[in-house]
């Protein structure tokens, strides 16, 4: 029987980059029943920056004793991908629930991992997708049939730039890991095969293939387009449309201001993916946190999710080793 807090959930968040210090920032401006009690980073400096936002919030440089100390009830995860399994399994030994940012774990044998660690369902995922505003009218819309049984989705990820050593295999793995969540949730329907295409290079980019464009085919039988273009400079955008039996459903551009100057209408598009998602990271953390305070599996993404979504990435990426050519994808058993 669940028992309900009448005080704060003390949060640990590990990671103090631009992601987890995003995180705690929101925890404790917009997130009711939420507290960060401690910080923790390999750069204790970093980690300190963070926590000196956070009144009453301590800094360490060693994650495994923020997730073993006993006034952290719950922990969330923004390392590096590489350290997510880990720390994930760490956090469930220790009974404490646990918001991992995706991926779970770069390797579907490292999410294996998580999960047969992970009986009581304590870990959960950040595929915050799920709670942006624009996403779930979208689902909604397909789940009342408003333009008739799915045929085609479009998905679009662009940013500014990409980060500093990224490779082919980041832009799935950190990049196009959140369709391959989104559209099974979007359409209720595993992807089953998939196929990985480069655009011809530039030499705007080296040493990495960008734009990417990756085909998914779910078990319902319908075809996703999914793009990935890091490197695109007009800024951070976003972009997702269904085409249907008799119609289609597209995100509506989420900018909140027109300038209207010198003969032009414009819109502005932010720099990352922070602004445009601030609703979904805030909503997402609310429900996890409130879902901590009442003793009840959180409604984000699971574990389970997570090893789905790393399966399908690790069929892109046999694609893309392997000339494009269509990969099933193979989800192990745990």
């Amino acid at each position: 029987m669940s028992t309900v807090r009448t005080s704060p959930v003390r949060i640990g968040v590990v990671g103090a980059g631009n992601m987890g210090a995003d995180h705690a920032n929101t925890l404790h401006r917009w997130v009711s029943g939420a507290e960060v009690v401690l910080v923790a980073d390999i750069d204790k400096g970093r980690a300190a920056e963070v926590a000196a936002a956070v009144p009453g919030a301590r800094a360490t440089d060693d994650p495994y004793a923020l997730i073993a100390d006993p006034e952290v009830d719950a922990v969330v995860i923004a390392s590096h991908d590489s350290t997510h399994a880990d720390l994930a399994i760490a956090g469930a030994r220790a009974g404490k629930p646990v918001m991992c940012e995706k991926p779970l774990a770069p390797t579907t044998a490292e999410c294996v991992r998580v999960l047969r660690e992970d009986r009581a369902d304590l870990v959960s995922l950040g595929f915050m997708r799920r709670f942006d505003p624009g996403y779930v009218d979208l689902r909604a819309a397909l789940a009342a049939g408003t333009a008739g049984t799915p045929l085609l989705v479009h998905c679009m990820s662009r940013g500014v730039s990409s980060a500093p050593g990224a490779t082919d295999e980041f832009s799935v793995t950190g990049s196009a890991i959140h369709e391959f969540d989104t559209v099974p949730w979007l359409l209720n329907s595993p992807v089953v095969e998939v196929s990985w295409h480069a655009a011809r290079p530039t030499p705007a980019v080296t040493g990495l293939r960008d734009p990417q464009l990756m085909l998914l085919r779910t078990a319902d039988g319908a075809l996703t387009t999914v793009e990935t273009f890091l490197n695109a400079g007009y800024g951070y955008d976003i972009r997702c449309e269904v085409v249907g039996e008799h119609g289609t459903l597209a995100l509506t551009d989420p900018a909140r201001l027109v300038a209207d100057t010198a003969r032009t209408r414009a819109t502005g598009y932010p720099a990352d993916w922070r602004p445009r998602f601030a609703d979904a990271y805030r909503l997402e953390l609310q429900a996890w946190t409130d879902a901590v305070a009442e003793g009840r599996p959180a409604p984000l993404a699971t574990a389970y999710d997570g090893l789905v979504a790393s399966a399908v990435a690790e069929a892109v990426i046999a694609s893309m080793h392997a000339d494009g050519r269509t990969v099933a994808v193979r989800v192990p058993e745990v």
